[in-house]
C-alpha cells in the first residue's frame, strides 16, 4: 500500500515539472510578440504612423542621369524662354451660307414655267435671265397694248384727215377739236398700256416690236435681283408658279462670305462678344486658317444644350467653304500672357500621367523635372509650374533620356 503511494507520487511530481515547463515556453513566446510588436516595450503604432507621415510628406526625389560626351549628340539643349500664349476659345458648329446675302427670286405674277436658264452652281449677273413662264396677266397687258395702239394710229389719221378738210369741205370747227381729243386720249391709253408691259420686264425694244407687228409675247422673264451664285434651283419646265409660294424657282447667294454657326457653352459665353477675331479650320483644307469676326450672339439659351449661337461672318473670295463642313473655331477671348515655354519635343508624358522635362547645370548631369502645364500653341507648352527662365533644359530629345532612365540595367 505505502509503495502505491510512492509511486502516484512520484507520477503526480513529473507531471507538474512537464506542466511548468509548457507554462513557462508560452510565457517566454508571449512576451517575445509583445516586444516585437510594441517596439520593446513602448505602445504598439505609436512609431509606424509617424515614420508613414515621414515618408508622405518628403519631397519627390528627382531621377538623374548622366551621359557620356559621345551621348550627347541626340539632344538638344537650350535655355528656357518665355513667348505669348494667347487665351483662346474652342468651339465646333459647321458652315452655311451667308442668308443676309442670299435672295429667294420669286416671279411676280403667276404662271407655268417655260424654260430653266440657269443651272445650280452658276454665277450670274444682277439682271441676267433665270426662268420664263407663260403669264395670262402678261398677255392681257400685251393685248391691251395691241389694242391702245391700233387705236392711236387710227384717231391720229382721222385727225389728219379731218385738218386737211377743215376750211374747205364743210369740216367744222367742232369736228376738228372732236379729232384731236380722240387723239390725245388714244396716245394717253397707248402710253398706259406701254407702262403696264414695262412692268412685266420687257424692254422698249420689245414694247415696240409687239405694238408693230400685233403679236404677243406670253413669255415673261424673271431676271436675278443680285449678283451672286445660284445656290437653289426648283424650277421645272411646266410648274405652276405662285408669287411668295415656296419652295422658290431659284435661290442667288453672294458667295464671297459665309456664316460660321456655333454653339459655345453657357460658361464661357461671357468670353464672348461681337467683334471678336476667329480663326477657323475645315476638314477639308488641313492646316488652312479662315479667318473672320463674330458678327452675331444669340440672345437666348437653349433650355436642352444650355449652349449659346454664335454666328461668325468668314471672308470666302475663293468659294472654297460649302454650307454644311463641320468646321471647329478658334475665338480669342483676351489679349495674349506671357508666360515660360518649352518646346513639345523636350516634354515626356510618363505611364502615370505626368509630364515631365530634363534640366541640367553643367550639360552633363540631368535631372528630370516634373512640370504643370497650360496652353499647347505653335508648338510649345506653356509651363505654369516647374521651370524657370533662364535654366538650361532639353529642349529636344527628353524621350531618348526617359528611354535611357527607363531601360533595364546591363549584365
Amino acid at each position: 500500500m505505502q509503495l502505491g503511494k510512492s509511486k502516484l507520487m512520484k507520477h503526480t511530481v513529473k507531471f507538474g515539472a512537464r506542466a511548468a515547463v509548457v507554462v513557462v515556453t508560452m510565457a517566454v513566446i508571449v512576451l517575445a510578440i509583445v516586444l516585437l510588436k510594441g517596439g520593446f516595450g513602448q505602445p504598439a503604432g505609436k512609431h509606424a504612423p509617424q515614420e508613414s507621415t515621414a515618408a508622405s510628406n518628403a519631397p519627390p526625389s528627382e531621377a538623374t542621369l548622366e551621359l557620356a560626351p559621345s551621348q550627347l549628340s541626340a539632344i538638344k539643349i537650350e535655355s528656357v524662354g518665355s513667348r505669348p500664349f494667347a487665351v483662346e476659345k474652342e468651339a465646333l458648329g459647321s458652315i452655311d451660307f451667308d442668308q443676309d446675302l442670299a435672295v429667294q427670286v420669286f416671279s411676280t405674277y403667276p404662271g407655268k414655267i417655260i424654260a430653266a436658264l440657269a443651272e445650280l452652281g452658276d454665277e450670274v449677273q444682277k439682271g441676267q435671265p433665270l426662268y420664263t413662264i407663260a403669264s395670262s396677266d402678261l398677255i392681257q397687258a400685251e393685248s391691251s397694248l395691241i389694242s391702245a395702239a391700233a387705236t392711236a394710229a387710227l384717231t391720229s389719221k382721222e385727225l389728219a384727215r379731218v385738218r386737211d378738210l377743215h376750211g374747205t369741205n364743210g369740216v367744222s370747227e367742232r369736228e376738228v377739236e372732236q379729232a384731236t381729243s380722240d387723239q390725245q386720249a388714244a396716245e394717253g391709253a397707248l402710253k398706259a398700256a406701254r407702262d403696264a408691259v414695262r412692268l412685266f420686264g420687257k424692254t422698249e425694244a420689245e414694247i415696240e416690236q409687239i405694238a408693230a407687228t400685233r403679236q404677243i409675247d406670253p413669255a415673261l422673264v424673271v431676271p436675278s435681283p443680285v449678283s451672286g451664285w445660284v445656290t437653289a434651283r426648283n424650277a421645272q419646265p411646266g410648274l405652276l408658279v405662285q408669287p411668295g409660294s415656296v419652295p422658290a424657282p431659284y435661290t442667288v447667294a453672294d458667295l464671297g462670305t459665309k456664316w460660321m454657326v456655333a454653339n459655345v457653352t453657357e460658361s464661357d459665353s461671357p468670353l464672348f462678344r461681337v467683334g471678336q477675331p476667329v480663326q477657323a479650320r475645315v476638314m477639308a483644307y488641313p492646316g488652312r486658317v479662315f479667318a473672320g469676326t463674330i458678327s452675331r450672339m444669340g440672345a437666348a439659351v437653349d433650355p436642352n444644350t444650355h449652349r449659346v449661337m454664335v454666328r461668325c461672318d468668314i471672308s470666302d473670295p475663293k468659294h472654297e467653304l460649302r454650307p454644311g463642313m463641320f468646321a471647329s473655331f478658334i475665338i480669342r477671348v483676351r489679349d495674349p500672357v506671357e508666360s515660360v515655354a518649352i518646346p513639345m519635343s523636350g516634354v515626356v508624358r510618363n505611364g502615370d500621367g505626368t509630364m515631365t522635362a530634363w534640366v541640367t547645370t553643367d550639360r552633363r548631369r540631368f535631372m528630370q523635372r516634373i512640370l504643370k502645364l497650360g496652353l499647347v500653341q505653335g508648338g510649345y507648352y506653356q509651363v505654369l509650374e516647374g521651370l524657370q527662365r533662364g535654366e538650361l533644359a532639353v529642349s529636344d530629345g527628353a524621350v531618348f533620356l526617359t528611354n535611357m532612365l527607363e531601360a533595364p540595367p546591363s549584365d
